[in-house]
């Protein structure tokens, strides 16, 4: 059997490796884009804070573990993949080769989205995506210098911390009404906001960037509209944009117009996409049989609505890949049960998350318990007497019961009413719903 992996990130490298553990003498191959070793991305603000250096990104750290476990990586242009056949079953390289497969898994993440803002090609701008960009970043910052971060989302908190720790002169400029709109709700959000802000961080939120403009010297000018007022124009000398992400399939090509519809690729692969992602069953296999998919560009079953939708966060890659891999090597031996939404983000040594159905259902009941001077709170969302959703800050210790009442869909019966009372009666309910107490 010959197994072809796009995307050499955890996604890719977990695939690889269970398929390798399932089938001792399959060929395994693993495509990578970039001229690094597999590496994780949630590892670069680790490498910007100098906790880590590049080797400590990198997945497996070990000299030669892809050479032990028999599994070929490409990387670079020798591993970026340009177009999928997939009635001949090939894939063709950037580099010119062409490579063949029996199963096919498509594990290629997702990219910055880039801004219509003008000046945003600037060379004093950058994303904060790769190893490259890092470098790029690490080299631009002195301490106390002006530096602009465009949106305060999941990317861009975690971006955040690394550029605080750096001693940047940090302005953040974030879109939404409040600092992760999609994660968070408006309490939980403007907390994280004035915590921010505590720490030395101008956040202005409900605030767009009109431009990017070269002043004297290195300097930007970044032109911005709204928080309220008229035009603010920021110093900067380095700018990063974290707006956001997207599938990254453009090699299987895309017919669609990005409104959420299904749609039949219009290259060579003939996979279905939605909004530029894949579509999986729940074998993680898409329209094609012998085309797996999973991460960030897979849009498969959202546990909590049961509506296909991308949940691009790394645990959610890795039970993907070991999904994708069971039913490559053998059809059917393995279901996805959906993805519960789940998110955990510490920002400058605050942690907030999100669970399931975090903003409430409609005609559901929810309750929170709010401590602002300790930035402490918690929201619960019910349906019926059924916990869907959830936001937390500032509170880790019950993140695996929050997770465990959502994802168990456990009636509360009672205890409900004693949550809607007191929400910190967690683990009592909990108990009372896991084992009849």
């Amino acid at each position: 059997m010959n197994h072809l992996i796009i995307g050499a990130g955890p996604a890719g490298v977990v695939a690889a490796e269970t398929l390798r553990d399932l089938d001792s003498s399959a060929a395994i191959t693993v495509l990578g884009d970039e001229p690094e070793p597999p590496y994780s991305r949630m590892a670069i603000p680790y490498l910007l804070r100098e906790n880590i250096d590049e080797r400590g990104t990198y997945l497996r750290k070990q000299d030669g573990h892809f050479d032990e476990c028999n599994i070929e990586v490409r990387n670079g242009r020798a591993g970026r993949a340009q177009a999928v056949d997939a009635v001949g079953k090939r894939v063709k390289l950037a580099g010119g080769d062409e490579l063949a497969y029996d199963k096919l898994l498509v594990a290629s993440g997702s990219k910055p989205l880039t801004p219509p803002i003008p000046g945003i090609d600037h060379a004093r701008v950058s994303s904060c995506w790769t190893l490259e960009d890092a470098r790029k970043i690490a080299a631009g910052i002195q301490p106390g210098a002006p530096v602009v971060l465009i949106g305060a989302g999941f990317i861009g908190c975690i971006i955040l911390e690394a550029l605080v720790a750096a001693g940047a002169q940090l302005t953040v400029i974030e879109m939404g009404a409040r600092m992760v709109p999609r994660m968070l709700d408006s309490t939980c959000g403007g907390l994280l906001q004035k915590w921010c802000e505590g720490k030395g961080v101008t956040v202005l939120t409900g605030a767009q960037v009109s431009a990017i403009e070269e002043a004297d010297g290195d300097a930007l000018k970044v032109r911005v509209d709204g928080d309220g007022g008229g035009e603010k124009i920021l110093d900067a000398e380095l700018v990063i944009s974290a707006t956001g992400v997207r599938a990254n399939a453009d090699f299987l090509g895309d017919g669609g117009d990005g409104g959420g519809k299904s749609n039949k690729s219009n290259g060579g692969s003939g996979v279905e996409l939605r909004d530029g992602a894949v579509v999986v069953d729940a074998f993680m296999a898409s329209s094609n049989a012998d085309i797996f998919a999973a991460g960030d560009v897979a849009c498969g079953k959202d546990f909590s609505t049961g509506e296909y939708s991308v949940q691009a966060i790394q645990p959610v890659a890795v039970e993907h890949a070991r999904i994708a891999a069971h039913n490559m090597h053998a059809p059917g031996a393995a279901r996805h049960r959906g993805a519960v939404a789940m998110n955990v983000l510490d920002t400058i040594g605050l942690v907030s998350t999100s669970y399931g159905l975090w903003d409430g259902v409609d005609g559901g009941d929810s309750c929170k318990l709010v401590d602002e001077s300790r930035y402490r709170y918690l929201r619960l969302c019910f349906e019926d007497d059924i916990l869907v959703g959830a936001n937390t800050l500032g509170m880790t210790e019950h993140i695996g019961i929050l997770r465990g009442l959502i994802q168990g869909r456990f009636r509360l019966g009672k205890w409900k009413a004693r949550l809607m009372e007191n929400p910190l009666q967690l683990m009592e309910s909990y108990l009372a719903a896991t084992q009849g107490a």
